[in-house]
């Protein structure tokens, strides 16, 4: 299939920085200080780490198969029925993905905005506007999330950067935590945060100069990464790791605690709470885009815009298991990282398996 080349690298970046950059944003602290306490955001750091080697074996796949996403070429490399299956696989995660991200936001909404409001109507609403969303072509999506990427970046590095004048270093060490923890279970909690960013393999088919679509990842890591880790630090600084643990939303309650010198706005958690849930559309967004175009392709179908609102029902079913919001992380937690195994895992099989047939290949003629 021939894709209309019509996104640059500064939009493909901006599609990875706000498509990671979503509803995880809240809890982030509370999943590294569980793991790590005071060395949270070292283990943040190896989160982000284990995250961009993913990144960059699928950059790397999409570089090697520029005018393929990893639905069809992981048919080539595996073979037609192996493939199937594995994509099959990758869009059951992603479906799940979606459901738990919706789910997420409900229950953020219906906790500390709309209290009144039932949880399935805030959920619905926003896989309707996904969905609606999703029946444009992969030009304008790229238009929304370079549209929205400065709303959602400028709110949360102001926050950062406000919130330091409360800061009490001695709550960062020792560095390597008070306690020995989990590290690799935390890095691999952070790093399912990231999992999102795998909609760029439906990007680069479409990229102008696919050949610079690492330049894309890199920048895209380092922004929506960096600001991870400054939240993390920003959080730990203020409340410690012992207060943090009692907190549910961590980043939410120091949205709530900065002010504006002036007085000019006592609490920035309501414009921060506004500009999480457009974070979190875009997240949403990207995840039920990577679904409906993925089946599309699966089935060889020339459009994906009948997929948008056939999904939707299933979608929001998955939305519904968790019993609670204490299910809903555990559940989240889980699938995370077990999804590693498909976006890390599965990209990093392709690349072995394409780099071994090849070689195979060019032995055999070079021997013929």
């Amino acid at each position: 299939m021939e894709y209309p080349r019509e996104i640059t690298v500064i939009q493909a970046t901006t599609i990875v920085i706000s498509t990671i950059i979503g509803v995880g944003l809240l809890a982030l602290p509370l999943f590294a200080v569980r793991t790590a306490d005071t060395g949270a955001p070292l283990v943040t750091l190896m989160g982000i780490a284990i995250a961009s080697i993913g990144l960059g074996l699928l950059t790397i796949l999409g570089m090697r198969y520029p005018r393929k996403s990893i639905i069809l070429y992981g048919e080539d490399i595996l073979g037609k029925w192996v493939g199937k299956l594995s994509s099959m696989f990758i869009i059951l995660f992603f479906a799940i993905l979606t459901g738990l991200t919706s789910r997420e936001f409900g229950a953020v909404v219906i906790t500390a905005i709309l209290k009144k409001t039932p949880l399935e109507v805030t959920v619905i609403v926003m896989l309707i506007l996904a969905a609606l969303s999703t029946r444009n072509d992969m030009n304008v999506f790229a238009y929304i999330h370079n549209f929205y990427l400065p709303i959602i970046l400028a709110p949360g590095l102001i926050v950062v950067a406000l919130s330091l004048k409360n800061a009490n270093t001695l709550y960062l060490f020792p560095i390597l935590g008070n306690e020995k923890g989990n590290y690799l279970i935390g890095a691999f909690t952070i790093a399912a945060l990231f999992q999102g960013s795998f909609i760029f393999t439906m990007v680069i088919p479409y990229m102008r100069y696919p050949k610079k679509a690492m330049k894309a990842t890199i920048w895209g890591m380092i922004i929506a990464g960096g600001l991870y880790f400054l939240i993390v630090i920003a959080t730990v600084a203020v409340f410690g790791p012992g207060e943090i643990t009692q907190l549910l939303w961590p980043t939410l309650e120091l949205a709530r605690t900065t002010s504006i010198p002036g007085n000019i706005l006592q609490r920035l958690d309501i414009v921060f709470l506004s500009v999480w849930v457009t974070a979190v559309f875009t997240t949403l967004f990207s995840s039920y885009m990577f679904t409906v175009h993925s089946i599309s392709q699966l089935f060889g179908l020339r459009d994906h815009k009948m997929l948008s609102f056939f999904i939707l029902p299933i979608v929001f079913v998955i939305a519904m298991i968790p019993q609670n919001i204490l299910h809903l992380y555990d559940v989240i937690e889980t699938v995370g990282r077990l999804g590693l195994i498909i976006t890390i895992g599965y990209p990093a099989l392709l690349i072995c398996i394409d780099l071994l047939k090849k070689k195979v290949k060019k032995s055999g003629s070079i021997k013929a």
